[in-house]
């Protein structure tokens, strides 16, 4: 059986989650013994283990083609790539780790951080995110989805962080109903049903959480 070594919050790895759901694999989870490894690890069929996002990116979609994630026109391909970058680069930077690394315990994140959040500091997160979730209105009114008219790469990077923002309920969607669109579509599809079953323990999900029209 597949395995994919991940925490539960971390956004590589709810990444990773939608990419083997798109591609409809069957694969276990795993929880790592040491949080502060190199995350996520995807072990395949043949006992081949891939080690962190971007190994993980490659081999899915060279190995598993079917269910492509990278749409044939180029801009549409560039656009992709860069959501995906963005996601984990700068989005990270300024909003998931002021947010969701400073409220989830860092056994699902696998954030250094051990101590009470800051709330300076995520305060300083939900300002950049009102700033990102303007753009992506944008790009959603436009495209349908971020990068193209299909599904991509990009959209499941974006969603892979929303979806922790959300976790924690920390995402304004009345502010922003077109970004809200597009992350119901998102939610409505298979692959994300493994993300909306996600429960810490000690610590459940708001209410709207799991519901596919909020």
């Amino acid at each position: 059986m597949r395995r994919l070594i991940q925490l539960l919050l971390s956004p590589p790895s709810r990444f990773v989650r939608l990419m083997i759901a798109e591609k409809r694999l069957a694969c276990d989870l795993a929880t790592p013994e040491d949080l502060f490894a190199q995350l996520p690890v995807f072990v395949d069929l043949d006992g081949a283990r891939y080690e962190g996002l971007w190994a993980i990116v490659d081999h899915l979609e060279g190995a598993y083609p079917e269910h492509p994630l990278m749409p044939e026109d180029a801009r549409a391909r560039a656009d992709a790539l860069r959501l995906l970058d963005w996601a984990m680069g700068p989005f990270q930077e300024a909003v998931t780790r002021k947010i969701v690394f400073e409220k989830a315990s860092q056994k699902f994140t696998g954030t250094p951080v051990h101590r009470a959040p800051d709330m300076q500091i995520v305060r300083n997160g939900r300002e950049a995110l009102k700033t990102a979730l303007g753009e992506l209105g944008r790009l959603g009114e436009l495209n349908g989805y971020l990068a193209c008219r299909d599904c991509t790469l990009g959209d499941l990077a974006v969603a892979a962080h929303i979806s922790a923002l959300d976790y924690f309920g920390e995402v304004p969607w009345a502010e922003f109903p077109i970004a809200a669109e597009w992350y119901v579509k998102m939610k409505s599809r298979p692959s994300f049903r493994t993300l909306l079953a996600d429960r810490v323990p000690g610590q459940p999900p708001v209410s709207h959480y799991a519901e596919l029209d909020a």
